[in-house]
């Protein structure tokens, strides 16, 4: 297995490889919105991030700041070693139904019990996802959901070769 290089930080950035594994999760008051065809699905200044080495944060939204008339449930659910169990959610806008695009933890571990309540999107599924205004690129690899910036140094887990990271 190939051990990565973190790429230079840049005045401003967050290394990735300096966030912790285990992960963490805490509240954050950037500006977060995801939109889709000219409708807003979600927007907060009170949203969660979760942190883990080599990983672009992920972003969660209270549900009191997203269109829940826009999700529907879905059969999917899967397992994260730290956070537990995750449910996913189906979004219709303007007539079109993208699966599986969005996801939430009901009954989340301990460490993560304030995500309960709160609903992650994966970026690559909208024609907007924004943090304090830029517009992010979705974290390679189509697994995981992080929010690339131009806050944060990679590599990223995701891109060809990372499997093991």
């Amino acid at each position: 297995m190939t051990q990565p290089i973190p790429d230079p930080i840049a005045a401003g950035q967050e290394s990735v490889w300096a966030f912790p594994r285990p992960a963490i999760a805490e509240a954050t008051t950037s500006h977060l919105e995801i939109s889709h065809r000219g409708v807003t699905i979600a927007e907060t200044r009170h949203g969660i991030r979760t942190l883990e080495t080599s990983h672009p944060p992920s972003y969660y939204f209270p549900r009191d700041d997203v269109d829940m008339a826009l999700l529907t449930s879905s059969a999917n659910r899967s397992f994260c070693e730290w956070k537990g169990d995750a449910s996913y959610f189906d979004i219709s806008v303007k007539g079109e139904i993208m699966r599986d695009v969005a996801w939430s933890y009901a009954r989340p571990t301990a460490s993560f019990l304030m995500l309960r309540d709160h609903i992650a999107f994966y970026a690559a599924s909208f024609d907007g996802c924004f943090v304090d205004g830029e517009k992010v690129v979705s974290q390679p690899g189509g697994f995981y959901g992080g929010w690339v910036t131009s806050k944060f140094a990679g590599p990223f887990k995701g891109i060809p070769g990372s499997r093991f990271w």
